[in-house]
């Protein structure tokens, strides 16, 4: 996946004449720009590398005309690393061995050691898992726990037009993706649109479980109606386990399509 961010600078000349003097030229400054010395733009070139876990339903056929709902799910720390496998530890293919008739595409991006989720990296997955398999890109859900579940958060806010609804698993967020997308009215409306079910234990003391209410209560007060927090009041961080083995958030998923 490769970013790059061109700037063109434009500069031009204006020559002012009196009757009495000539004056030499001036700079005309382009909006936005400054004649400051030795100030110019320069262009960086970045290439990143990520591994990913696939997992292709039964019944797949890429040459079929049948296309496939999507689950992307997000690690949380403690499965950093180089090796895709570590995103087994928890998740959805906890459910999937018991469950092996699962209905879905899953794509499981493993975070680099040492770093945190980015949306460039996730996102590149995902699109060339859309690019290169029967996707039906009406019904991609995302989900995430702990780091993920503010990842989830960040790209559910920064880009719900990419979306049919997410699931954030004691995770958080500031509220900076709402403020950019309420600024934003093919944005405002997705965001509006996105069902959220979040999740998070009560006695979490590693991420409150304030974090997801805030969150909540910030799309409600920018006029989303299908968003809600399921609470578990007796678990500490891991209130992922009993979500990923529930077939309602399954169920939930498939009732949803994003609304181009």
């Amino acid at each position: 996946m490769t970013k790059s961010l061109n700037l063109l600078l434009a500069v031009g000349a204006l020559a002012l004449a009196s009757c009495s003097t000539i004056k030499p030229p001036a700079a005309t400054v382009a909006p936005g720009k400054t004649t400051i010395a030795n100030l110019s733009p320069r262009t960086l070139t970045q290439t990143t590398r990520t591994e990913y876990l696939l997992f292709l339903p039964r019944g797949y056929d890429a040459r079929g005309t049948n296309r496939w709902p999507v689950i992307v799910f997000l690690h949380g720390a403690g499965e950093r690393g180089a090796d895709a496998w570590s995103t087994t530890v928890h998740g959805p293919t906890k459910y999937i061995e018991k469950h092996p008739e699962f209905p879905f595409i899953l794509v499981s991006p493993v975070c680099p050691q040492g770093h945190k989720w980015s949306d460039e990296v996730v996102l590149g997955a995902l699109d060339e898992v859309t690019a290169n398999y029967a996707v039906d890109t009406n019904r991609i859900y995302l989900t995430g726990l702990s780091m993920g579940g503010y990842e989830t958060w960040s790209l559910a806010t920064m880009f719900p037009e990419r979306f049919a609804a997410v699931a954030p698993i004691c995770g958080g967020e500031g509220n900076i993706g709402i403020v950019l997308s309420g600024s934003e009215r093919v944005k405002v409306t997705a965001l509006r649109r996105l069902p959220v079910w979040a999740f998070h234990g009560g006695k979490d003391t590693t991420v409150a479980w304030e974090e997801s209410d805030r969150m909540i209560k910030a799309l409600q007060k920018l006029g989303a109606k299908d968003v809600k927090l399921t609470l578990y009041p007796d678990l500490p961080h891991n209130s992922w386990t009993v979500t990923y083995d529930n077939p309602e958030l399954y169920e939930w998923f498939l009732k949803h399509e994003r609304k181009p």
